[in-house]
């Protein structure tokens, strides 16, 4: 990749299941220690995107291209919606957490840092014993965060990462992601609903609809006339 601070980068990216092509012509770059997010109606393609960028859909025409010290992804967070682990399983904070070094070699001294430094970054700190069923739901999400943040990454990928979280834990599970960003350059990806948080907090924006991708700088991306054609009403976040 002939810039070394380009993490990923589409370039005539299609995508599809089958015959269905849901996205087309996609081209984007993105840049270590940019804040993007993807926003779109349902429907639009943005968990397709998200999908072949994590490896699980294959493009139907095009390319998707990452840093090479991202070839095997282990340089790549995921933060999911919800929390996958059976909530019939006893789990410590520490055990939840430190299942995000699957994978990843690392001897029980690092194991032990990793963990500490990923517990104090979302606010955690010395709660490794806790029981994980025992946490509120922000609590749960910043564990969530924690455990990606074990593996060392350098692009944190969120999907729809604050649904269910009432609006102050929400703000605060908010303040804690875009701090990683300001204050240890995490480069952030964020797939949300809510245009406001984009418009608050995002450098770059790419905008599903259609079939396409619209991106690009924040303020240029989310002008009210590409938002009024993207959803179909009027829409000023600004």
């Amino acid at each position: 990749m002939e810039n070394e601070d380009v993490i990923l980068k589409t370039r005539g990216l299609t995508l599809a299941y089958g015959p269905l092509i849901v996205l087309e012509d996609v081209t984007l770059a993105i840049r270590r220690g940019q804040c993007w997010f993807f926003v779109g109606p349902n429907g639009s393609g943005k968990t397709t995107l998200l999908k072949a960028i994590l490896g699980a859909l294959q493009p139907k025409e095009g390319e998707i291209s990452l840093n090479p010290v991202f070839a095997p992804r282990e340089r790549i967070g995921f933060v999911p919606q919800r929390c996958d682990l059976n909530p019939t399983l006893p789990t410590t904070v520490r055990e939840f957490v430190l299942l995000g070094l699957v994978g990843i070699r690392v001897d029980r001294r690092e194991e032990g840092e990793r963990l500490s430094w990923a517990l104090a970054k979302v606010g955690l700190a010395k709660m490794e014993d806790r029981d994980y069923w025992s946490l509120s739901g922000g609590q749960r999400q910043r564990a969530l965060v924690a455990r990606t943040l074990v593996r060392k990454p350098s692009l944190l990928i969120l999907d729809e990462a604050t649904t269910g979280l009432d609006l102050s834990t929400a703000e605060g599970f908010l303040h804690t992601i875009f701090e990683l960003n300001r204050g240890d350059g995490l480069t952030i990806l964020f797939v949300t609903h809510d245009l406001t948080i984009a418009a608050r907090h995002a450098t770059h924006v790419a905008l599903f609809y259609g079939g396409r991708v619209h991106a690009g700088i924040s303020r240029e991306v989310l002008s009210p006339e590409n938002l009024e054609r993207a959803y179909g009403i009027s829409v000023d976040v600004h």
